[in-house]
């Protein structure tokens, strides 16, 4: 189910009444319900492999509780190929016999393996990763096994994070399914207004970008120069609202209940190099592949000195590059990330020199607004890759945008797509207005900010939110881009 649909729309207020209505004893067991017609609103078969997974991951995280030397081991190299497993088949298959097959044309060999014809259960890459930290979590003796199975497999599909995260560690998560969640005003109310904004950013914002996105990136062997540079730029802004609205759209509706989900985005287009960048993007991923990838290669890889650290950190980015689809494109995109950081950090001490040459240091926000900038353009070199269908496209868009740059290239798209010069600048404008408002204060959300507003400025807001929602609303029209992942 999506959270752009009408069935949403009937879903949520609905299971909210209930929670509360229900006694602390079986709200588990509502929200577990809850969970999972949420989920089978995609398709309805595949919670059995979801439902699997969860018996195994409960199995398996007592057995290493009760078991002692290797034997623990082995308990977790079970939960990891099982994971790992389901993940491969639906996600990585065809893509590795796909690429097996070319390398074996190329040898002249047989390759008998064909494609196979299965649909990506939504959320899976999420899902399975959070499975993961819990069973990561037991193993190293920071998480006590759980013996309520449905608090367990509630900790899993807790509908508001199921599909697309945050990625909730257990600690952070499962105690909270046993503590008592009573009505409060004040929290109901921030949590609906952050859902607000993230209708908002998703329906008025980044779906409008996505208009000019999709219809450039459809085939941008037909555009260079200026159409394929604000197309570039439009999908960075879109996937940062439309991710950005997914979490605040999830943790608002949590938060509505009582429950508290980590934060996924820290205002990332602040950060002054990409190391930061990656501490404030999609925080429940980047910290997960820290914890239990980058650290634990590193170490491993400590024998080589100091090349240990780049290495694993061009695996790590790799890895995560491919976490979000089986496409050299995704590869590519982590590689970059990768390399970014390494050069970075190679090249630290020259870049800090030639900034004091030219006396940045000595103005501060200038220097801010410069690595910003930069930041932002690394991001959207790299969010070619990440769009694009195919390789070639990628390399054509990067290689084509400043080639025959020409301004009045922008009437001609706008005549294209079919969308008004007028329609084009509230875009962007608006665009540039929800991206700085998101940016500029560092401590509090949008929505918190419209909440301590007067009251003849916060009722026009909420309305003038509300009505553009409904204005824009297309049910099922669209999705969020993370829900492939």
């Amino acid at each position: 189910m999506s959270f752009i649909s009408v069935e949403f729309l009937i879903f949520f207020p609905v299971v909210t009444l209930l929670y509360f209505a229900a006694p602390h004893s079986a709200r588990w067991f509502l929200l577990l319900i809850a969970s999972c017609i949420f989920y089978m609103a995609f398709i309805p078969l595949y919670i059995l492999v979801l439902l699997a997974l969860i018996a195994i991951d409960y199995s398996v995280a007592i057995a290493i509780e009760n078991s002692t030397g290797s034997r623990r081991r082995h308990f977790l190299l079970v939960s990891i190929a099982s994971l790992v497993g389901v993940l491969f088949v639906f996600k990585y298959f065809n893509f590795f016999s796909a690429n097996m097959a070319l390398v074996s044309a190329f040898f002249d060999w047989k390759y008998p393996v064909g494609l196979l014809t299965l649909a990506l259960p939504i959320g899976l890459s999420f899902h399975t990763f959070q499975s993961l930290s819990y069973v990561f979590e037991v193993y190293r003796g920071k998480q006590k096994a759980e013996r309520h199975l449905g608090i367990y497999a509630l900790y899993v599909m807790f509908y508001p994070q199921l599909v697309a995260g945050p990625i909730e560690r257990p600690q952070h998560l499962l105690h909270q399914f046993y503590e008592i969640h009573s009505f409060d005003y004040d929290r109901i109310k921030t949590g609906l207004l952050r859902m607000v904004w993230g209708f908002f950013k998703k329906v008025v914002v980044a779906d409008r970008l996505g208009l000019v996105v999709d219809y450039v990136f459809l085939q941008p062997s037909a555009y260079h120069g200026v159409p394929l540079v604000i197309a570039s730029i439009f999908f960075t802004l879109q996937l940062f609202f439309d991710f950005s609205a997914y979490c605040d759209i999830a943790l608002g509706a949590a938060q509505v209940m009582g429950f508290t989900l980590v934060e996924n985005f820290n205002r990332p287009f602040r950060a002054h190099s990409i190391v930061e960048f990656w501490r404030r993007w999609h925080i429940s991923l980047s910290s997960w592949f820290r914890d239990y990838f980058f650290l634990p290669l590193a170490f491993s890889w400590r024998r080589f000195g100091f090349l240990c650290i780049p290495f694993a950190t061009l695996i790590t980015f790799l890895v995560t590059g491919f976490w979000h689809g089986a496409n050299w494109t995704y590869g590519i995109f982590g590689l970059l990330h990768g390399g970014y950081i390494v050069v970075g950090e190679a090249t630290r001490n020259a870049r800090e020199r030639i900034a004091a040459l030219i006396g940045l240091p000595s103005v501060p926000r200038l220097h801010a607004l410069v690595q910003n900038l930069c930041v932002f353009l690394l991001m959207t070199v790299s969010c070619i890759f990440f769009r694009a269908v195919s390789l070639s496209d990628a390399l054509y868009t990067v290689t084509h945008l400043f080639s025959g740059l020409r301004i009045s290239d922008i009437g001609h798209l706008q005549s294209l797509i079919g969308i008004s010069s007028h329609a084009f600048a509230i875009t962007c404008t608006l665009a540039l207005i929800v991206f700085l408002v998101e940016h500029l204060h560092e401590n509090k959300g949008p929505f918190q900010l419209i909440a301590e507003r007067v009251w003849y400025v916060r009722w026009p807001l909420y309305w003038a939110l509300t009505l553009s929602i409904l204005v824009f609303f297309v049910p099922g029209n669209t999705q969020f881009i993370y829900f492939q992942f």
